[in-house]
């Protein structure tokens, strides 16, 4: 992992690369290929589940009103789509005993 606490595409590219034995150049095409295909199912509005792990889920917001913090006038939020995510009950175990 990298020194500031955040796993990085090149992190992943590297363990997939010392524990599958690909080279370096394969193992990051296939976290790039594994992410593009997580990316375009999302785009076209499928949720992404990973066993064990957790769930990619696009969810759609409603228009509603909101309210500027600093001066207080009231202002229309547009209606838009969000993606969460909801980590597997495995998941948030591991997290959890940490």
């Amino acid at each position: 992992m990298s020194g500031n606490g955040t796993l990085t595409r090149a992190d992943l590219a590297e363990s997939v690369n010392r524990h599958v034995g690909l080279s370096r150049a394969e193992a990051a095409a296939l976290v790039e290929s594994i992410l593009e295909h997580m990316s375009c199912a999302l785009e076209r509005g499928e949720n992404v589940k990973i066993s064990s792990f957790g769930t990619f889920v696009l969810r759609d917001k409603t228009e509603r009103m909101g309210r500027n913090p600093k001066t207080g006038v009231e202002v229309p939020i547009e209606p838009r789509r969000v993606l969460t995510f909801r980590a597997s009950q495995t998941m948030r175990d591991r997290v959890a005993s940490i």
